[in-house]
């Protein structure tokens, strides 16, 4: 606003011309948004959200295409080392009961009171793998989220008299949908010798 000196005089019209300018100033600062601003905003506002929702749910879908990983590789490495440890601590592989679908072992682990050998088995007990203690129930050797959908036990013949044993194991994944990140399949395959007594 212009300041007016009292020593002057002043007419109506400069106070007149003087508010109309600060009225001009006023509006150009108090003025709204217009619609392009508006749907500028908006969509700006809209990728942003959308780039941080497709991050986020690439970012739990891998983190459970990880823990579906996890957890099949985990229960085919147990299998197999609980397996090829049985194979190489047993004194023979008992014949009459053993299959391409489950492996019979005489062992000296696990006595039954009063016994100097046991006998332990691997088999498919639906779709898990169990071994089976003599006059014991089945335990299960891998976990309800996963299925064992192929076990190939194949006796090796060599050279030495001590036999070996070949296992092929495959697991999947129980996939409760049948979305990608549920899916994990692992093949194992590994052979194991008793040792000499």
């Amino acid at each position: 606003m212009k300041v007016l000196n009292s020593k002057k005089g002043f007419t109506p019209l400069e106070i007149y011309s003087s508010n109309r300018a600060i009225q001009k100033e006023k509006r150009r600062f108090l003025t709204g948004f217009t619609l392009t601003e508006v749907l500028v905003y908006v969509a700006v506002l809209s990728i942003i959200i959308s780039a941080v929702s497709g991050f986020l749910i690439w970012t739990v879908r891998s983190n459970t295409k990880a823990k579906v990983m996890r957890e099949t590789q985990d229960n085919a490495r147990r299998a197999m080392e609980i397996m090829t440890y049985e194979i190489k601590e047993a004194k023979s592989v008992y014949t009459p009961t053993t299959t391409s679908n489950q492996l019979s072992l005489e062992t000296t682990h696990y006595l039954p009171e009063g016994e100097k050998t046991t006998y332990i088995d691997f088999y498919l007990c639906e779709d898990r793998l169990c071994l089976k203690k003599e006059s014991q129930s089945p335990i299960a050797l891998t976990s309800d989220r996963v299925k064992v959908s192929n076990l190939v036990f194949t006796q090796i013949a060599t050279a030495s008299p001590i036999p070996s044993i070949q296992i092929d194991l495959q697991i999947n994944y129980k996939s409760p949908a049948n979305r990608p990140e549920y899916q994990a399949e692992l093949n194992l395959k590994s052979t194991a010798s008793l040792r000499s007594y």
